[in-house]
């Protein structure tokens, strides 16, 4: 790897990324380790005890799909880093649906959601239930879907979550108090 790209700035990275530039594309993910390491911790911390998928691979995992061939273009570290969230929510939900396919429901907790939420390591969720309930709510709200994302999948404070959407900081508080809502509304259902 050359010194010029050691020295870039993320945006720099990000930049020559959006270029094809691999070197930069291994870089991005050198320099936002740490991040996605803490995003995948907790996404695997919302994991039944016997989950089969590592922290490791998960990463590695998302990192293939949003670097690999055709990858989507990044506008900054928040934009990467709620992509990564979303892409790791999306394997986990895939990971989930294969093993509901092999075991038929098998031994599934369903699970609603509390004040507490997201739920204690040790329950159970249905994330292809959660998965399909973000969905639905980010055809209904993007904003409230995108808060939900980023305070509980990518670890933002408020503060941190409203810089990121350009919000003010009561504006994300009422977004995630709706949102929690209408999930455990859907997924009571």
């Amino acid at each position: 790897m050359s010194t010029v790209i050691t020295l870039m700035t993320i945006d720099a990275i990000i930049e020559a990324h959006n270029a094809g530039d691999p070197a930069a594309t291994s870089q991005l993910l050198e320099r936002l380790y740490s991040d996605l390491r803490r995003i995948a911790a907790g996404r695997m911390a919302l994991e039944s005890p016997g989950h089969t998928l590592q922290t490791t691979a998960l990463i590695n995992e998302a990192y293939l799909r949003l670097c690999g061939h055709g990858s989507t273009p990044v506008n900054d570290r928040n934009h990467f880093l709620n992509l990564a969230a979303r892409t790791m929510r999306e394997i986990l939900i895939d990971h989930a649906r294969k093993k509901d396919a092999q075991k038929r429901g098998a031994g599934m907790v369903r699970v609603t959601l509390d004040d507490s939420w997201p739920p204690a390591p040790e329950s159970t969720v249905d994330l292809a239930a959660l998965g399909e309930a973000l969905e639905e709510l980010s055809k209904l709200s993007e904003r409230q879907a995108r808060v939900i994302d980023l305070r509980y999948f990518v670890g933002f404070s408020v503060e941190e979550a409203a810089g990121a959407l350009g919000v003010s900081d009561k504006t994300v508080k009422n977004d995630t108090q709706f949102a929690k809502a209408w999930l455990r509304r859907r997924l009571s259902a």
